[in-house]
């Protein structure tokens, strides 16, 4: 907001208050704080009160939306220009833009009798406080708690179609893979499609497709439904049972079962509580995947941290005490919020599919085509601690079986086990504690396997046994230092004891960061080591070479060679990001060995159409050459637009944006607070969203420098389904600030005009002054007064005042004669 108009808002806020007090002799306050009677008005103050902007506060149904910009007429009506702050709402931004829509064109105070939108029951205002109140029906209903989003009222369409192509060149032959991915939006019901094309170097294999789903699954409160041609598998399901022959393949049928796709995380605390000591006053930060997520001021002493503010779900956090700026204490966390599964009352979590197995427009070989499949998986809430998996399905025309179990014994101690069988084909189990500590995390596995002969030759019991044990430790000596211990032991194919050491150090090497690592280990054999144990000791360094991108790693070790013997090897690897043209980073790497010398390099590739990799590689060992491609791309379809993106960014749902610019090289950012980001560019592009949940998309300049423009709208509502996609234009205006004074054809000043450009608007005051950001491109303003078109103002740039951004307009006259072009200012002010 320009400066004049931050100091007109503060006046306004409070001369309201100040005038109302000393005026108090001659007329009632109690009168004061509505608008219903204003007799006996000072004259003095209405200059300063009707028909210019004044600030207030605007509450909804008693909820804070935010401070505001009004203006208030003698006849009693109140139209809202803009909101100024909104730092402290939590209310969501939609809300905030619906209701400044609702007042942009006026509405009176009081009762609403006609035209009353969105449950809108009454508007008051209050002098002594400058607050703004609409109460709406909802203010009756405000204590009850939704538990499931509602999907769009009128449903939502579109098509996103993910393409991704992988390609391998030995020079012997290429192996290639097209892969589809579909999902598209039909009202409330969402279709899904996934395929694939596939060639092998082998060319008597040939070219083999496969239609992996095609079906429609709609969602009704915690419950979904499926039906068509799919692969079975869990959804909303907190522990699936493991599996030990086959899994489920395509089916054509049907499928229903639980889902929190719809679920509202209303804030319930974590079940495992989270305790903090600090000596001193404190911050905790709570790190998820080594990513912000919260952080809360904690006193000294016990006590626990608010997890009701962090997501829904079972994950992993690391929480940080910072005393005096200095980190102190770093610990490993369990928050246990199974997705909005919070109560005993509603224990089971299913999924039940029925069908037959198909293999529609596929030609892979199947030998259980249009057997029965069918099964059920589902999860009993035992405990808020402990949850109970179960499966039953027939797969291949075998039953197979399953159990498992989620358990957090103590806060710091969790276990996982699950036993499992399979028809004619062997049964087994599978164990894993978890320890957490302050300091690290001790991690200890078991699993056993029985595997039976086939069906055809039943007279064995069994002929092989497979176990696997480990037991792994990682200990953070300190801030910089973190020490690993893994021992295993495993029979079957691999059979023996296997010893990994780790130690690695985080400093700075040459002013730069750095990550050193150092690994000894001892394993059993493979192919790859002649059958002869793998030994070997390696020492690694990765680091930045300061600003640029520029990274360099380098390792020098030995290792058992491919024929058993002893191989020294060393490696040097170099990347740098750039920004030419569609590439984005570059990489070499060179190795060396008993064998000769390999060469390397590859390169990152983004642009709106497609982004990927590519690399080739030569062999130390042969000599020979290898080269791959990866590339995907996302097509969006909606609203009778279609657009191509090359970001790699999750979709569920999408918009199409377009962006009008007269800023060349323009970058902008596209926030959503639901957890999407993604960069926008002049011309179209498509932005992700989240599906189901009503939210906006908020938009600012890319980095950090201020740009003397205006983006149009500063952000965008949605609600779509799952696939949905809609249009939206986005325009973005270089401006400057104009500050003038508005007078008529005799001199006076003319003062509570609206003051309009295609970039913003305002009020002039009392004193006729105005500040307004105004389209550098389209260097006019049209004065709207009475409801009313009075003038429209075109202005010389050059010939004017000019400071930075900055223009000093002067004493403008406002003359009828003028309006021959409002009719065009007005049109593109609106489109």
């Amino acid at each position: 907001m320009p400066i004049t108009d931050s100091i007109f808002a503060s006046l306004r806020r409070w001369w309201p208050l100040a005038a109302c007090l000393t005026a108090a002799p001659f007329w009632s306050l109690a009168a004061a704080t509505t608008l219903g009677r204003i007799d006996g008005l000072p004259r003095e103050f209405e200059a300063h009160f009707f028909d210019v902007p004044l600030a207030v506060r605007v509450d909804l149904d008693g909820r804070y939306l935010g401070d505001a910009m009004v203006v208030l007429s003698r006849d009693q009506q109140v139209q809202l220009l803009e909101f100024t702050d909104t730092q402290e709402s939590r209310e969501p931004e939609r809300l905030r833009k619906l209701w400044r829509e609702r007042l942009a064109a006026g509405r009176p105070l009081g009762d609403c009798q006609v035209d009353c939108p969105d449950g809108l029951r009454a508007v008051h205002y209050s002098l002594v406080n400058s607050q703004l109140s609409l109460l709406t029906r909802q203010a009756e209903v405000a204590g009850v708690i939704e538990r499931f989003h509602h999907l769009p009222e009128q449903g939502s369409y579109g098509l996103l179609l993910r393409n991704q192509l992988n390609l391998v060149g030995d020079g012997h032959g290429t192996t290639g893979r097209y892969a589809m991915q579909g999902q598209g939006s039909i009202g409330n019901w969402t279709a899904l499609a996934d395929g694939q094309l596939d060639r092998g170097s082998d060319s008597e294999q040939g070219t083999r497709y496969r239609l992996d789903q095609l079906y429609a699954e709609r969602l009704v409160e915690a419950n979904f439904y499926r039906l068509g041609y799919f692969t079975p598998s869990a959804q909303g399901l907190t522990r699936q049972p493991r599996l030990m022959g086959t899994s489920p393949d395509t089916t054509l049928g049907l499928m229903f079962g639980s889902s929190d796709s719809l679920a509202i995380d209303n804030g319930a605390p974590s079940a495992t509580p989270i305790y903090v000591t600090p000596d001193r006053p404190a911050v905790a930060e709570i790190y998820r995947n080594g990513v912000l997520i919260n952080s809360q001021p904690v006193q000294p002493g016990l006590q626990t941290l608010d997890t009701k503010v962090l997501p829904g779900g079972i994950y992993e956090i690391e929480v940080r005490l910072v005393e005096d700026g200095q980190v102190t204490s770093r610990s490993q966390e369990f928050i246990y919020k199974p997705s909005n599964w919070r109560s005993t009352d509603a224990p089971w979590r299913y999924n039940v599919y029925l069908g037959r197995q198909s293999s529609l427009l596929s030609n892979w070989e199947r030998g259980h085509d249009d057997s029965l499949s069918a099964g059920v998986l589902a999860n009993y809430l035992l405990h808020p601690r402990a949850i109970v998996g179960l499966s039953a399905q027939r797969i291949d025309q075998m039953m197979q079986y399953g159990t498992s179990l989620d358990w957090d014994v103590l806060d710091r101690f969790k276990l996982y086990s699950n036993v499992y069988q399979a028809q004619d084909y062997g049964s087994g189990y599978d164990l894993q504690a978890i320890h957490s500590y302050g300091s690290g995390s001790l991690v200890a596995s078991h699993s056993r396997s029985w595997l039976s002969r086939p069906r055809e030759a039943r007279g064995a019991a069994f002929v092989q046994r497979q176990t696997q044990s480990s037991l792994s430790l990682n200990h953070r000596l300190d801030p910089r230092n973190t020490a690993s211990l893994r021992i295993s032991h495993s029979s079957g194919a691999s059979a023996g004891m296997g010893l990994d050491l780790g130690w690695s150090y985080f400093g700075r090497v040459m002013g730069s960061d750095a990550n050193w690592r150092l690994s000894l280990f001892d394993r059993p054999g493979t192919a790859g080591t002649g059958d002869a144990r793998s030994r070997g000791v390696n020492l690694s360094l990765s680091m930045s070479l300061g600003e640029g991108g520029r990274r360099v790693s380098a390792s020098l070790g030995t290792r058992t060679s491919r024929d058993g013997g002893r191989d020294l090897n060393a490696s040097l690897a170099y990347q740098q990001d750039v920004d030419i043209g569609p590439l984005r980073s570059l990489g070499m790497t060179a190795s060396a060995d008993r064998y000769g010398v390999g060469l390397g390099g590859d390169t990152q590739f983004e642009n709106q159409v497609v982004h990927g990799d590519a690399y080739v590689q030569r062999s130390s060992y042969n000599g020979e050459f290898t080269g791959g491609l990866n590339m995907e791309s996302l097509l969006a379809v909606g609203d009778g637009k279609a657009a191509l993106s090359g970001q790699y960014l999750p979709h569920q749902a999408g918009l199409i944006v377009d962006v009008e610019t007269d800023l060349p090289g323009l970058q902008l950012r596209a926030d959503d607070p639901n957890g999407s980001t993604a960069n926008l560019r002049p011309g179209r592009n498509v932005i992700p969203v989240a599906a189901y949940k009503a939210g906006h998309v908020q938009f600012d300049f890319e980095g950090s420098e201020a740009t003397a423009a205006v983006i149009q709208p500063s952000s965008l509502d949605y609600h779509l389904n799952r696939g949905g996609i809609a249009y939206r234009q986005l325009r973005v205006l270089r401006t400057v600030t104009v500050i003038g004074r508005l007078i008529d054809p005799k001199g006076r000043p003319l003062r509570g005009a609206q003051v309009i450009n295609h970039a913003s608007r305002t009020v002039s005051e009392a004193d006729g002054f105005f500040a307004v950001e105004m389209s550098e491109a389209t260097p006019s303003l049209e004065v709207h007064q009475h409801g009313a078109a009075a003038c429209l103002l075109s202005f010389d740039l050059l010939a004017l005042e000019r400071e930075g951004d900055v223009v000093l307009a002067g004493d403008q006259t406002c003359s009828p004669a003028s309006l021959a072009g409002v009719g065009d200012v007005a049109g593109n002010r609106r489109g």
